[in-house]
């Protein structure tokens, strides 16, 4: 669906110019764009390809003229990255997902279906379910028995929400996503060889036992505005909710373990672990596979480089990097160190051979 340069730019909330009844259809790089496509030139760096493409409008950053470029309508925005945020909004069209329940869903007739909800193919709704106004519900996806998702809701293709699960407005969960499943909790009737390492770091003791399941009593509670990617986990608690806050947003595969609380407004990226009984702060941010010990407790405002493996607990508004992981300057001073070793192996050779040839001259 075509949008105006003037709709766009009222959107964004940014000022435009020259023809603001031009249509566009869509977003392109400079150098790719077409005569109906917005091109994305908000540096210009980036702007150095309007010259090879065929962009009637585009996107510019501050301090950037846009008659310059010879174009017939432009946008200019004070922090172009935030505003793909509003661009992208703008112009996605979202999944297609026919309004009402399809014929082949599956729906208890206990469970309660908000106003304007769209309910795809081969959906199932379980016993005292509650779905949301207006939320949207693809093909393949299971909605356990009491479980509950707010307003505004979009469930995309094969997501999983376990029984008596909480979940607030406007969520949003990828292919695949599972929300409350049985946590890995398992007991042996002895100390196990794992209890063991926690005393002694050191030699166990082989002991023929079974491990025995602790069962998850409790659900998982999730705030307003939440996104989950495609494949990601959250497990039940075994006793009180697993619990994720308000903002969050949580990328693909993913792994939230049982018990954990996670504040509001986080950010995890792919392939990123958070072991049991863990609590979280506020506005935490994990780069990709990310590794976080069971038990422990990070502040608010933490950052953790990609790969990065905490075992112990984070105080407010450290970056942490490494494995273990360790203060963001100490892991870049430990690594440049490393990287000098060869060096420094070469330099000692070189000292041993000169001291041996003085003690060998007595």
């Amino acid at each position: 669906m075509a949008e105006t340069i003037r709709t766009i730019a009222e959107a964004l909330g940014a000022p435009a110019f020259g023809n603001q009844e031009l249509e566009i259809d869509g977003l392109a790089e400079p150098s790719k764009a077409g005569p109906r496509q917005l091109a994305l030139a908000m540096a210009p760096k980036y702007a150095a390809g309007l010259a090879t493409g065929q962009a009637r409008a585009a996107v510019l950053g501050p301090d950037m003229d846009w008659q310059d470029y010879g174009l017939e309508a432009a946008i200019t925005v004070p922090r172009p990255r935030f505003a793909l945020a509003g661009l992208t909004a703008a112009l996605d069209p979202g999944p297609l997902i026919a309004p009402g329940i399809h014929p082949s869903a599956v729906i208890d007739k206990s469970a309660s279906i908000g106003i304007g909800a769209a309910i795809g193919p081969f959906v199932v709704v379980g016993p005292g379910a509650e779905i949301g106004a207006r939320a949207r519900i693809a093909a393949h996806v299971s909605i356990a028995e009491e479980a509950r998702i707010g307003d505004d809701a979009l469930l995309l293709q094969g997501v999983r929400i376990g029984s008596r699960v909480r979940i607030g407005d406007r969520f949003i969960a990828h292919p695949g996503a599972v929300v409350g499943g049985d946590g890995m909790s398992f007991v042996t009737p002895e100390a196990s060889t794992v209890e063991q390492v926690r005393k002694s770091m050191g030699q166990v003791e082989a002991v023929e036992q079974s491990w025995a399941r602790i069962h998850s009593l409790g659900a998982v509670t999730i705030g307003d505005d939440v996104e989950l990617g495609c494949n990601t986990c959250i497990d039940k608690g075994t006793i009180r909710d697993t619990s994720i806050g308000d903002g969050c947003k949580i990328d693909n595969l993913v792994h939230v373990a049982h018990n954990v609380q996670v504040g509001q407004h986080c950010l995890f990226a792919a392939q990123s672990g958070i072991a049991g009984s863990t609590t979280i702060g506020d506005r935490v941010v994990f780069g990709g596979q990310v590794g976080v010990s069971d038990n422990i407790t990070l502040g608010s405002d933490v950052v953790a480089g990609g790969g990065s493996k905490i075992l112990s607990n984070v105080p407010d508004g450290r970056a942490v990097m490494g494995y273990p992981a360790v203060k963001m300057e100490t892991h870049v001073d430990s690594y440049k160190a490393i990287r000098r070793l060869p060096r420094l192996q070469k330099t000692v050779a070189e000292l041993q051979k000169a001291v041996s040839k003085l003690a060998g001259s007595r």
